[in-house]
């Protein structure tokens, strides 16, 4: 287990996520997969109120209302971290006093539950006083319906910003952010958060830990993904030579696991300086299978060098 920051929440090194749910994944297999997981020993699930607004016929709060139903079938709500985020819902975006207000009541409604373990800002709103972004924050920490806070897609100076006036008022202040991090996404964390994370105690949560299902080596051609919503991601990395040459050396690491290349993906990452657990999202029990072993498995020094020398050349390249 790993502890969230300076919280008292302690989360297993693989955090699944939910935006699958009520998506692509119907709410049967995904009862299937959250059991799975906690079987596994899992405890920590993310979603937010936004999930799966993009979807035809979905308007937000779909993946939340399936994982409250599990949550309410299977009596588990005191084994499990639950996570979710506001400020990126339709109708109730920003991180104003008054959409907090709401949205927090509407989260806490379609999970089932009476609090909140993690609740994430979901992206910057730099239309709103952070004053009053963190007041409100602070008010839901105060009532009891949110445990800690934390931070999604925001930028070192602003969650520098947001944590000094957290510590002049006094107020709850961020445990953990949640930035876009993997193996061939390394700057835009590295660059500037990292050492915020560091000096301030604050965990990091990343997501697309997986490069969108590329360092699953199941997608080294565009082709391989057409069709799916990873046809983009897995056209754009599979254009740079030293992305694809990262894929073999996880495959080389994976093999000497006798686990798959996602796994060695993940457990590149939980070995970071701050990681607490990477966010990973599946659409089968066995997708779900082929990753876990990156929760408890542990690189050795020279695999983590050998990783991280692809890892920087691969980052660093880009494409037109």
């Amino acid at each position: 287990m790993a502890t969230v920051g300076q919280s008292d929440v302690n989360v297993f090194p693989l955090c699944l996520g939910g935006s699958v749910f009520g998506w692509t994944v119907d709410q049967d297999t995904s009862f299937d997969i959250l059991d799975a997981y906690v079987e596994a020993g899992g405890n920590f699930i993310d979603t937010a109120d936004s999930y799966s607004q993009w979807a035809p016929g979905n308007s937000g709060g779909e993946s939340e209302t399936v994982i409250g139903r599990w949550l309410a079938t299977r009596k588990v709500r005191d084994q499990v971290v639950v996570a979710t985020k506001v400020g990126r819902r339709e109708g109730l975006s920003g991180l104003g006093r008054k959409v907090i207000r709401q949205a927090v009541d509407d989260s806490l409604r379609r999970l089932g539950t009476d609090r909140i373990d993690l609740y994430y800002t979901h992206a910057d709103d730099p239309d709103t006083p952070l004053e009053e972004t963190m007041a409100a924050l602070d008010a839901l920490v105060a009532s009891g319906k949110v445990r800690h806070i934390a931070a999604s897609n925001t930028t070192a100076e602003r969650l520098s910003e947001a944590l000094a006036v957290s510590d002049k008022a006094g107020s709850a202040r961020y445990v953990a952010v949640q930035p876009p991090y993997n193996l061939v996404e390394r700057e835009g964390f590295e660059s500037a958060l990292l050492s915020v994370c560091v000096q301030e105690d604050l965990a990091c949560v990343p997501y697309f830990g997986l490069a969108q299902g590329f360092l699953t080596g199941k997608h080294r051609h565009a082709s391989s993904a057409a069709g799916s919503s990873r046809e983009a991601a897995a056209r754009q990395y599979a254009q740079r030579p030293h992305a694809l040459a990262l894929l073999d050396v996880l495959d080389r690491v994976a093999a000497g696991h006798a686990v798959t290349p996602g796994a060695v993906a993940l457990a590149w990452l939980a070995a970071q300086p701050t990681v607490a657990a990477p966010v990973a999202s599946c659409r089968t029990t066995a997708q779900l299978a082929e990753l876990l072993p990156g929760a408890s498995m542990r690189l050795s020094a020279a695999e983590l060098r050998e990783l991280d020398l692809a890892s920087r050349t691969a980052s660093s390249e880009h494409t037109d």
